[in-house]
């Protein structure tokens, strides 16, 4: 009720932020000039904004992105602002192993640091389709690809983390919809299966698994103490390209419910926040909403199906990479 009511009023939480406050207003008078960040989906909705307001904090922003029209003409948008914004632009197919492969060789190829990824792309409430790698779209692409991408940019980030002595962070987007996945929380045995798909869990069971893998990965990140922080956020319920599939629908229900909406300024807000904010230094493993913590699922809190699907994510790639 508590949520509810702060949503709807804006009021800030513990952080001094609430619903209510925008991107550049969580990241006032941030210096990000010796920082580079990856941002997947960085073209478009809060991705766009996320890396806009990045650019204006000196961040170094690299805009991964399946549209290379719309990324450029993204950078575009953010240079007309500022001049001085450092943007790059490389193209990643999150529903292609292949393509993620091939970003990440392109990018370590530019021999630059990392010290943000924010697993930011998404796709929603899809009619049942597979991607060209044969797993269902909404899983390969909001979490396999950026499970993978992840593995991948790890040593880097690693390695920039080591030489800078600045903390390292990745942000996954997930979603309040994490709350309403498949009974078990993942459908193991049943990932890729039409029989008994339906688009809405089937999107929340993906979003899950963005928090189960921050969760996981965080633990594993602690163990072997290396010094990055891996949380996973909520935006928030925003108009964007997401709805494309529900359109319609979505419509009509903002008209009745306008007051849990956010705008896109404000959806991106948490993501910068978790990003970006001084106070977020060696905070772990844990999931925002609002730009505060909160407490996600009994699934997404479950040590054992993270760990479950860690192993399962790996399999799934590596029986793709062998076929």
């Amino acid at each position: 009720m508590v949520g509810i009511i702060s949503l709807v009023t804006g009021w800030p939480g513990p952080s001094g932020f609430g619903s209510a406050s925008t991107a550049e207003e969580v990241t006032q008078g941030i210096d990000g000039s010796k920082l580079t960040v990856i941002i997947t989906g960085g073209a478009s909705g809060i991705g766009l904004e996320t890396s806009r307001v990045l650019a204006l904090r000196k961040v170094h922003v690299i805009i991964a992105a399946r549209n290379l029209k719309a990324a450029n003409e993204a950078k575009k948008m953010i240079l007309s602002e500022d001049q001085t914004a450092r943007v790059d632009v490389l193209e990643l197919d999150l529903c292609s192993i292949k393509s993620i492969r091939e970003f990440a060789d392109n990018f370590l190829a530019l021999n630059l640091p990392l010290n943000i990824l924010i697993n930011n792309a998404g796709i929603m409430f899809c009619p049942f389709h597979l991607s060209q790698d044969g797993i269902e779209a909404q899983f390969a692409t909001n979490h396999i690809g950026h499970f993978f991408l992840t593995n991948l940019l790890l040593d880097k980030m690693k390695n920039t983390a080591k030489s800078s002595g600045i903390q390292g962070r990745i942000v996954n987007l997930s979603s309040i919809a994490h709350t309403y996945s498949y009974k078990n929380g993942i459908r193991f045995d049943k990932i890729s299966d039409k029989a008994g798909y339906n688009d809405k869990k089937a999107y929340g069971q993906s979003k899950l698994a963005n928090i189960l893998h921050a969760n996981e990965l965080s633990r594993r990140l602690k163990e072997e103490g290396v010094n990055i922080t891996v949380n996973s956020v909520h935006p928030g319920l925003i108009m964007t390209p997401l709805f494309k599939h529900t359109e319609v629908i979505m419509k009509f229900l903002k008209f009745f419910s306008f007051f849990l909406w956010k705008n896109v300024p404000q959806g991106a807000a948490t993501t910068c926040y978790v990003a970006l904010h001084p106070s977020l230094k060696d905070v772990t493993g844990k999931y925002f909403a609002d730009c505060n913590e909160i407490t996600p699922s009994s699934h997404a809190r479950n040590e054992a199906l993270a760990k479950e699907l860690w192993d399962f994510s790996n399999k799934l790639i590596n029986s793709v990479s062998k076929s």
